[in-house]
């Protein structure tokens, strides 16, 4: 029986065959072994691909042993905290770790010269109640890319990708930023497709923060990214613009598609210090079930706080909840 293999196969195949990476490797072995159809034909090839990722998870388990496994898994996978995970990706010296410095607790290594970044380093940022996860980055270059970003990237939940407008040729270094995701199968863009018919692509909703826009010629460089890129959120930003690092929170917010629900136990005061984070459209269910799936089960009716609504307003499970509404479950 023929194995029938679609195009997509071949296509991961071959960048199998020139990756070098043993992280990079299993992940386009695990996305090999998706795309076999599953009959008689194809059982050998499946069997061979299994034993290749067997292969693959002992080397890396090898060199974890071997170089320290916290440090590998630091690179390659960073645990997620908070409402998402967002990944400052960009060109050296665009600005990334002055944002990380400012935004939140962390205190990375800030310098004039390329390259001060040499590892993932994580911070916390708070907007308006919710904590969100900023991660930045070694820089991306046609000379230079550290092959562990493709991972953190496909795990991402948003992309902000920071470039110092106020300097010539950026607009061909964040080209190039693109470019080189694109060859391992990641697209950066401003809205997820509906359908994605080739499960090798990532689609990764992307924001640009068009950094140091106040800086001598940063005028000049925000319009022609604005024209360059008007199909993406683009936010001026600015270590000295209070209001700008704001408007980069908002459109980092704005862009996930969340809201924030609060919840109020009977007899009890609003708890604003940890909201419930729900997509646009979630229900009173979801938002119980983000509690504990136990107490979903549970619930037999909840009382809404909220603009444009009856103070205490009953209402029913399938409820559909908006941002900065206040719940009181009851079961």
């Amino acid at each position: 029986m023929p194995a029938n293999l679609p195009p997509q196969y071949y296509a991961l195949e071959k960048e199998f065959k020139k990756e070098t990476d043993p992280h990079e490797k299993l992940r386009l072995a695990k996305e090999c072994l998706t795309m076999i159809p599953k009959h008689k034909g194809t059982d050998k090839l499946q069997a061979e691909l299994k034993a290749k990722i067997s292969k693959l998870k002992k080397q890396i388990e090898g060199g974890a042993k071997k170089h320290g496994a916290r440090h590998t898994d630091l690179l390659t996978h960073i645990e997620k905290e908070g409402a998402a995970q967002i990944i400052m990706l960009g060109p050296p010296n665009s600005g990334k770790s002055s944002l990380l410095d400012i935004l939140t607790n962390s205190k990375p290594l800030i310098a004039d010269y390329p390259y001060t970044t040499r590892e993932p380093m994580t911070g916390m940022m708070e907007y308006d109640t919710v904590q969100f996860q900023l991660i930045d980055t070694p820089p991306i270059s046609a000379e230079r890319l550290e092959s562990y970003l493709f991972n953190l990237t496909r795990q991402a939940d948003l992309i902000a990708l920071v470039v110092d407008v106020s300097t010539a040729g950026f607009s061909e270094r964040l080209r190039i930023l693109f470019d080189r995701m694109e060859e391992k199968r990641i697209i950066l863009t401003p809205q997820i497709p509906e359908e994605n018919n080739d499960p090798s692509l990532a689609f990764k909703k992307t924001i640009i923060a068009a950094h140091k826009y106040l800086d001598e010629n940063g005028d000049k460089g925000l319009e022609e990214i604005k024209k360059e890129y008007s199909n993406f959120t683009i936010v001026s930003t600015s270590i000295l613009d209070d209001e700008s690092l704001n408007n980069f929170k908002q459109a980092i917010f704005k862009t996930l598609g969340i809201i924030r629900v609060y919840t109020k136990r009977v007899g009890h005061d609003i708890d604003y210090r940890d909201p419930v984070i729900l997509p646009i459209g979630g229900t009173v269910e979801d938002a119980a079930y983000a509690l504990h799936k136990d107490f979903a089960h549970k619930l037999q009716y909840a009382k809404i706080w909220g603009q444009g609504k009856f103070e205490g307003q009953r209402v029913k499970n399938s409820y559909v909840l908006s941002d900065k509404d206040v719940i009181e479950f009851h079961i």
